[in-house]
Order: structure tokens, then sequence, then C-alpha cells
């Protein structure tokens, strides 16, 4: 198992600040499951409006940050893709609030591939604790011939 280079996140991901939300990939073991970070800071501009002065990060933030993590495992397991987009959720339980401050662990596991659809058991920690945990479905894209 090894980690990615930061750089190299944003060569295999589209997304940028502020819509990027992995910080760095602390494992990865191409084709089954990748480990995520991401500091959640208190200047995100979510922090203003969700909620005034009780700032709790958005629980569809929190899934789109396991969905990249997701995309980050397919792009470095399968060559070649074009994109790769979210197809859809299973089982989605929130556990935890998350807050400024925290450090968040976002694991991937892949549970089932094929051609251009992947499960995956998705799950976000922070000290251990489990914040969300969800069953993803991702569609991969690959260039049309």
């Amino acid at each position: 198992m090894s980690g990615v280079d930061p750089a190299e996140i944003t060569d295999l991901l589209p997304q940028r600040q502020p819509c990027l939300l992995l910080d760095r990939v602390d494992e990865l073991a191409v084709g089954d499951r990748l480990v995520a970070s991401r500091a959640v800071s208190a200047d995100e501009g979510w922090c203003a409006g969700h909620f005034p002065g009780d700032p709790v990060m958005p629980g569809v933030l929190q899934l789109e940050a396991l969905t990249q993590a997701a995309a980050l495992l397919a792009a470095r397991s399968e060559r070649g893709l074009e994109q790769v987009t979210l197809a859809g959720l299973d089982k989605v339980r929130f556990r935890r609030r998350v807050v400024p401050g925290d450090q968040l662990r976002l694991q991937v596991q892949l549970i089932e591939a094929r051609t251009s659809l992947w499960r995956l058991r998705g799950r976000i920690e922070v000290d251990g604790e489990r914040t969300v945990d969800a069953v993803l479905r991702i569609a991969l894209h690959r260039p049309r011939t």
C-alpha cells in the first residue's frame, strides 16, 4: 500500500478549490481501497451560513468528499478513464457532527466492480469515531472510440 503525491490528486480529479475536498491520500491499494484525509477549517465558505455561530459541515459535502475518494481510487485503478461520476448512494447514516477543527479520515472499499459501475463502502471518521457510513455507486466513463 502506498499514498498518492498531493499534486497527483489534482491531476486525477477535475475538482479545484473550493470544491476539492481531499487534502492527501494516506493509503492506496489499487483496485481495492483508499484512505484519504481532510482538515476542516473555520475559513471554509459554508461556515458562515451552515449554521451562523455554530458551524456544522453539510452532509452533502461529506458525501462529496467520499465520492472524490472513490473517484481517485477508480482513476488510479482503471487507466484511461475520462470521468467518474456519482451514480447513487445507499444506506447513508450520519452519526456525528463535523465541525471546524476536525480532521476527517475518509475510507472507501471496493465491494463490486463492473465495467462501468462500481459499488464501494464509504466511511468517514474523526478521532476514531464514525461520522458517516454509506454505500456509493460511481459510474466510470471511458472515451468513446
